[in-house]
């Protein structure tokens, strides 16, 4: 294995036990990431968590993570929101959008339950009607009541990427998820031509759990009523009753992110940025394609996919096969309900961890 490659594997204590191919559901953690989040926890042990100073570093680590995720969206700081998760944001834009009865939404076939429970609640509150097409065909789809293209960036399913080029000649807002998009594969938002992308921070960001942004078009802001009003929420919070919100998307923030998680979430892009973004996302993209290539040859069915960082296969019993593979040192998971496991490959991956997949899959 060449230099660069290994160096950066030597980041993730976990792949000395393993081969760890399920960032799709959780990242690695890089060693650097879990000693930021130690020395913020011993920190606040030792001298407490409260006063100016407190505040200063809490809000300034905060700001600095807005500001890099904002980097690696093509955005600017203030169309970015720190949530919990994905499905957050989802939920804060269809919420918050004026969905009425009779209104359209489209999604595919192909989506995460993240994405469908939320729809399926606006459907219920709001009477919106959602309409189900097949994930490669939803350009195609749209129609003069469609307000709105929900749907994945990238499918959790199979790893195909939606064609959003094409989405962008119609009338409707494009709102994507982007949980197995936003460090995986390049994003640039308004390349896209998304109104609002929905992210993970525990993901191909390796952050930790409870983390996750939403990006909202500056432009749409305004057509967005927060639906979870906090602290955080406020311009000045001495005029809480009178919700004198930030003009920009913090708006939509979800609270204070804790200290040692935002310590861990800016450690963990380090590791990935020293490494180069470019260089994280090819090889990745290079090496799922040829774990595809591997399971092909040797007759396993290989979902249809994309140029992503996710490979799916058809298996007789997936939840049996995962166990297997995991007695194998193999750390892959199951896709419920498709007759599919899949592998999330990143560029911590090393080609005989592939080969090794392949030959037990």
């Amino acid at each position: 294995m060449p230099d660069a490659p290994r160096a950066f594997r030597a980041q993730f204590p976990v792949l000395d036990r393993v081969a760890y191919l399920n960032a799709g559901t959780d990242g690695p953690v890089p060693r650097r990431a879990a000693e930021a989040a130690v020395e913020r926890t011993r920190i606040e042990a030792e001298h407490g968590r409260a006063g100016e100073a407190h505040m200063d570093t809490v809000t300034g680590l905060i700001a600095r993570l807005r500001a890099r995720v904002a980097d690696l969206l093509g955005a600017r700081e203030g169309e970015i929101a720190l949530t919990h998760s994905t499905t957050d944001g989802l939920n804060t834009v269809l919420l918050g959008l004026d969905l009425r009865a009779g209104d359209e939404v489209l999604t595919s076939d192909e989506e995460h339950p993240g994405l469908l429970a939320p729809l399926a609640h606006a459907h219920l509150h709001s009477g919106i009607e959602v309409r189900v097409a097949p994930f490669d065909e939803l350009a195609q789809a749209v129609g003069p009541r469609t307000r709105l293209v929900a749907a994945s960036h990238v499918s959790w399913v199979s790893g195909r990427v939606l064609d959003t080029a094409a989405l962008r000649s119609t009338e409707a807002a494009l709102l994507l998820d982007g949980a197995q998009g936003l460090g995986a594969v390049p994003v640039d938002v308004r390349e896209l031509g998304a109104d609002f992308y929905a992210a993970s921070g525990q993901k191909w960001l390796c952050g930790p759990d409870a983390s996750g942004y939403l990006y909202v078009n500056e432009e749409r802001i305004a057509e967005v009523a927060p639906s979870w009003l906090n602290y955080m929420s406020l311009a000045d919070a001495s005029r809480a009753a009178q919700l004198h919100l930030h003009p920009d998307a913090r708006r939509f923030d979800l609270g204070l992110m804790p200290a040692p998680a935002t310590a861990w979430a800016l450690a963990s892009l380090d590791v990935l940025a020293e490494a180069g973004w470019a260089w994280v996302h090819e090889r990745a993209r290079n090496l799922a394609a040829t774990l595809a290539r591997q399971l092909a040859e040797r007759g396993v069915a290989v979902a249809p996919r994309g140029d992503s960082t996710l490979v799916a296969w058809q298996g007789a019993d997936p939840e049996a096969d995962v166990d297997r593979l995991a007695d194998a040192g193999l750390v892959v998971r199951a896709i419920p309900g498709r007759g599919l496991v899949r592998a999330s490959v990143g560029a911590w991956s090393s080609e005989e961890e592939l080969e090794r997949l392949a030959a037990a899959a």
